[in-house]
């Protein structure tokens, strides 16, 4: 493990908690010599967690859409990767890291970790991901992933492959010990 996506929104959220968590995530980072590799946002949480990790002497890596640079968007204290469209940022933050995080955000932040983890279902992707589950924010989410494997929809093995966790030690515990979802075969 040596790179981290962390998957965060471009707003801070209305309750100082996930602000806090994102320090405190930022922190970890640090703590545990892992790179951050993120969306190349200097606003909301996204750029309060680059500054953090900045800040404590961490590696940053941004990786951030032509449109968004344009918009002046842009986290200029990083090794900033600039990409055609989301697509391609997607591609290359699963390139550059090892596993996925996301913080409490919004539709593209929730997109974006599904993505990762329905890819690490079809083989297209060896990286675990995991729900940093600040205040039971992903509670709702987490049930709808259960409900899944009730109903045949997901596998209770690829079930056992999502983390959802309040605890970053927990989360780097799941990550150092993950095994990519066997590839899924289908009968022709």
């Amino acid at each position: 493990m040596k790179r981290i996506a962390v998957y965060c929104g471009a707003v801070s959220g209305n309750e100082k908690i996930y602000q806090d968590a994102t320090l405190e995530l930022a922190d970890w980072l640090v703590a545990n010599n892992l790179e951050l590799v993120y969306g190349g946002g200097r606003v909301g949480l996204m750029g309060m967690l680059a500054t953090e990790v900045r800040s404590e002497g961490g590696n940053v890596q941004g990786v951030i859409t032509q449109e968004l640079f344009d918009r002046g968007t842009a986290f200029d204290d990083c090794e900033l990767q600039i990409v055609p469209n989301m697509s391609a940022r997607k591609q290359k933050m699963l390139d550059l890291s090892d596993g996925c995080i996301a913080l409490p955000g919004g539709p593209g932040t929730l997109e974006e970790i599904i993505e990762a983890f329905s890819w690490a279902r079809l083989g297209d992707n060896e990286n675990p991901s995991a729900f940093f589950n600040v205040n039971d924010y992903y509670d709702p989410l987490k049930n709808m992933f259960d409900q899944m494997t009730n109903k045949g929809f997901l596998s209770s093995e690829d079930r056992e492959k999502l983390l959802f966790s309040d605890s970053l030690d927990d989360i780097l515990s799941f990550m150092e010990s993950y095994v990519p979802p066997k590839i899924r075969t289908y009968n022709k």
